[in-house]
């Protein structure tokens, strides 16, 4: 199936960075948005390319009060030759379908989600960096907009994508990362909505990250939310591992995120001969890895961070 989508051009562009050095992460958006409505009864309805501006809310808006919302992290590249590639697209439309099943929301079908996407960066191509480690970050989300109050589902919903020129996620850019073993908080239990990707998730895990970075540490390595022992991700990321010659990373128990990237990593390792075992890992072993010198290498991974290694003074 084909879909197209109407545009509305600005009549007032933004000013482009103009420094790609410079970017950060998530600071300047492009000079364009994507929005389409959800009715129940109707189905998803008037896709359109608009310019970028405030979204108008009702207070008694249900997002605003339960939380019904879902989002997604991707990136548009431009290669040498000037053109521009998106990373996997079908991966994240999947995996916001699921965390739209775990949340009750009505799912956007994929070739209309990456189509979105294709018309959306194509609008504001020149938005797309060309500097090495650049990229345009795309948000996705879904919010809830029913003016009501009372927990259930909502009927109506919002789909919205705006872009992002960014470059590191990080002040320093690809240097190695502490990261604070977190043993007080949890990010998600099993059972619960660990395995989507929910404003929530993120909610629960600032305290943690903000007491680690009181003590001098980037990140957060998060134990599972039952026995407290069992490494699950490192802040808003999947993590792995290099022991004793074989790549190990966290198994998909349901709490975890499956990042597009984790999945890219493994399979690439693989690729390269490399065993890699997806499995429980405690906090533990990594520790005694260490210490014996078996622990070769630590890394997290994830569409804004990318590969992002861990430092050894972590251990």
């Amino acid at each position: 199936m084909e879909f197209t989508f109407p545009v509305t051009y600005t009549e007032t562009p933004k000013t482009r960075p103009t420094d790609e050095s410079k970017l950060g992460f998530g600071r300047s958006f492009s000079d364009h948005m994507f929005l389409m409505n959800y009715t129940e009864g109707k189905g998803w309805h008037d896709g359109r390319i608009v310019p970028y501006a405030p979204l108008e809310l009702d207070p008694s808006c249900m997002v605003l009060h339960y939380a019904q919302e879902v989002f997604e992290g991707m990136k548009a590249y431009r290669w040498e030759d000037g053109s521009i590639h998106l990373f996997r697209p079908y991966e994240n439309a999947k995996r916001m379908q699921n965390s739209n099943e775990r949340l009750c929301m009505p799912a956007v079908p994929e070739d209309m989600f990456v189509e979105a996407i294709k018309e959306l960066v194509a609008v504001d191509a020149e938005w797309v960096p060309h500097n090495p480690g650049t990229s345009l970050y795309i948000r996705p989300f879904i919010f809830a907009t029913d003016a009501h109050l009372g927990v259930h589902a909502s009927a109506t919903y919002l789909f919205c994508i705006i872009c992002s020129p960014s470059g590191s996620y990080y002040p320093n850019g690809m240097s190695p990362v502490d990261i604070y073993v977190e043993s007080r908080d949890v990010r998600a239990v099993r059972g619960g909505t660990g395995y989507t990707k929910c404003g929530g998730n993120y909610a629960a895990s600032l305290r943690a990250g903000q007491e680690a970075e009181k003590k001098g540490y980037v990140q957060v390595l998060w134990l599972d939310g039952v026995e407290r022992k069992y490494v699950e991700e490192v802040g808003a990321m999947n993590v792995m591992f290099k022991v004793g010659g074989k790549v190990i990373t966290p198994m998909l128990s349901g709490s975890i995120l499956p990042g597009v990237t984790r999945k890219s990593c493994i399979d690439l390792i693989r690729s390269w001969g490399i065993e890699v075992e997806e499995r429980l890992i405690t906090a533990e072993e990594l520790f005694e890895a260490a210490e014996n010198g078996t622990l070769e290498e630590a890394w997290a991974c994830g569409t804004a961070a990318v590969i992002s290694p861990i430092d050894s003074r972590g251990w």
